[in-house]
């Protein structure tokens, strides 16, 4: 058997969801011709159906080594490294297969650009969770020191004095709580500032009410989200939703511009992503 026989035979098994004879078949593709990028890719997606992270990412190093430019090969590695939580990685890996994709005219539809928008997604709540983090230990910190410096403030009384009046004790205290208030009260305004990040309404589908991937213009002006648009002239009808006029499919037109300041947008704030 050949081993473009060998790679329809696996292409067959992994259709069946037989990932393991899959990479079988590749092996024994990529033995009989070593030099062929697409047998590595092959085997590499059967390794992240799998959930081989490290299989898939030799494979894909090893497609690469044969075709810098194999888009399967960064795509790939990519999202292996995305389930690696290796997030810069992931990112540098799936641009390139992005950019490679534009260059060479291939359609992967939204799949690139999607799992370009997870990984950075992925990255950002990593660094969220490190920032969170990193607020509550100071805020611990910064009521510990007010707190301790309560005490000293009333040994410093009783050694100066002798015996610290209840009332100098009460006035201690009471501007400790102060301290106190005013320092929990600002971390909770960050904490509430982070829970009503708000997405601007122009970046926002008038269908779904969702941040827009691909803007498309109708001629009327109304900018939609494309998917929302054809769902909606495929299942209601051949009509503008806003105007009322007719509209077809043919007549949607990509908003570059549109989509410029939403990826820019995104770029800035990966917390919109599930917006």
């Amino acid at each position: 058997m050949s081993a473009s026989e060998l790679r329809n035979q696996g292409n067959t098994l992994y259709a069946a969801r037989k990932y393991d004879d899959a990479i079988a078949c590749y092996t024994k593709a990529i033995i009989k011709n070593p030099n062929t990028a697409l047998f590595f890719t092959n085997r590499a997606l059967c390794h992240l159906k799998l959930r081989q992270w490290d299989k898939a990412l030799q494979d894909c190093q090893r497609a690469l080594d044969i075709d810098r430019s194999w888009v399967k090969g960064h795509f790939f590695m990519g999202q292996a490294f995305v389930e690696q939580a290796m997030y810069d990685e992931a990112i540098t890996s799936l641009k390139r297969a992005h950019d490679l994709a534009k260059e060479q005219k291939l359609n992967f539809g939204d799949d690139i650009t999607s799992a370009l928008r997870v990984a950075k997604k992925q990255r950002w709540n990593m660094i969220e969770e490190k920032r969170i983090q990193q607020e509550i230990a100071l805020q611990t910190y910064i009521n510990r020191l007010i707190k301790e410096d309560k005490e000293r403030q009333i040994e410093s009384v009783k050694k100066e004095e002798g015996m610290a009046t209840c009332e100098e004790i009460e006035n201690i205290c009471e501007n400790t709580d102060k301290c106190l208030i005013e320092v929990n009260s600002l971390f909770s305004q960050l904490d509430d500032r982070r829970k009503k990040r708000d997405v601007p309404d122009y970046l926002c589908g008038k269908i779904s009410f969702e941040i827009m991937r691909d803007p498309v213009i109708t001629p009327s002006g109304i900018t939609y989200d494309r998917k929302d648009i054809i769902e909606h002239l495929q299942r209601v009808g051949h009509f503008d939703p806003v105007t009322r006029t007719d509209l077809t499919q043919e007549q949607l037109i990509s908003n570059f511009s549109l989509k410029e300041v939403i990826d820019a947008y995104l770029e800035e704030n990966p917390w919109a992503e599930d917006f």
